[in-house]
């Protein structure tokens, strides 16, 4: 009984060389998938996509574990993944050119102010789940926002109107100020 736990536990089922090219094959699968469906899929914005990426996770174990449930073998498959995620990502690191192609452009969603249709249409992203995300980000409506940017990497840049305000406001400040400064300068007049 327990030499059977044992080998069930430790002795590989595949070849060593099958459990190292299955995750590698998977692993550039997905990143061609989530190339090729979008940053959305990154962001996970909605539960659609959420379940997606749970069921992808679930739906390639088989392909990358094979027939083989062992201890070694699952081992041997998640030192492969981390060690192809490092080789990649240390790669494009090195060569910028080939990591711009493979992660694309940022796209804009929002520029001056105002909502770019294309944008959110080449990202398949409606109204109401941008501005779900500017609320996580704190903004209470689209209205005021400036600039948004969805990054290659699944990440939102916002950038609010709000230093254009403050900016609005620092100037008035300074100029009341200075009418200060001159009624103070008026009264020292007079009282000399």
């Amino acid at each position: 009984m327990l030499a059977k736990t044992l080998q069930d536990m430790f002795v590989l089922n595949l070849p060593v060389i099958e459990k190292i090219a299955r995750p590698i094959l998977v692993y550039f699968a997905l990143v061609l998938l989530l190339r090729v469906f979008g940053k959305r899929e990154l962001a996970q914005l909605n539960p659609f996509d959420l379940v997606v990426l749970l069921s992808v996770s679930n739906t390639v174990q088989n392909a990358i574990i094979g027939d083989d449930n062992s201890l070694t073998g699952g081992v041997v498959g998640a030192v492969t993944l981390f060690a192809i995620n490092y080789v990649v990502v240390r790669f494009l690191f090195r060569h910028r050119r080939l990591d711009q192609i493979f992660e694309g452009a940022p796209t804009t969603l929002i520029a001056d102010g105002k909502l770019v249709p294309n944008g959110l249409a080449k990202e398949l992203l409606s109204e109401s789940e941008l501005l779900a995300v500017a609320h996580r980000q704190g903004f209470n409506d689209l209205d005021d926002i400036e600039k948004c940017v969805l990054e290659p990497g699944g990440t939102f840049y916002i950038q609010g109107k709000r230093p254009a305000d403050e900016d609005r406001r620092h100037s008035e400040l300074v100029q009341l100020l200075e009418e200060i400064r001159g009624r103070i300068a008026d009264l020292e007049k007079r009282v000399h």
